[in-house]
């Protein structure tokens, strides 16, 4: 499953350089799926949906740091655990149940992001 920043968040920012995939982003800052993926141009995502992967989204959250779960793959294939978790000092980075996801399809997110 994804990670989701609940509202404890104290944006503190120490999440944001940690994640490999860059599916962390300050609240209120546009999001794209090509910010740190080899991904360009039209794409369809692993769970089917197209999109553009250079056209900017409108943030998760307006307030605190958001993560963007298309992106998010619990840093498989990088990391043994969620780096955001690791480093977060108010323990607010968790496991997303609305986002539940097997070790195979977090790590087929991250080879199509990565294009390995």
């Amino acid at each position: 499953m994804a990670i989701i920043i609940t509202d404890e968040c104290i944006n503190c920012g120490a999440c944001e350089p940690e994640c490999p995939n860059t599916a962390i982003y300050e609240g209120a800052d546009d999001w794209r799926y090509a910010d740190g993926t080899d991904l360009s141009g039209d794409i369809v995502l692993p769970n089917g949906k197209a999109a553009n992967a250079n056209e900017a989204h409108e943030p998760l959250s307006d307030e605190i740091y958001y993560i963007v779960p298309d992106k998010c793959t619990e840093c498989v294939g990088f990391h043994d655990e969620p780096q955001c978790a690791a480093v977060c000092p108010v323990d607010c980075c968790v496991p997303d149940p609305a986002n539940e996801e097997t070790q195979e399809q977090l790590m087929g997110k991250q080879k199509f992001m990565h294009n390995e």
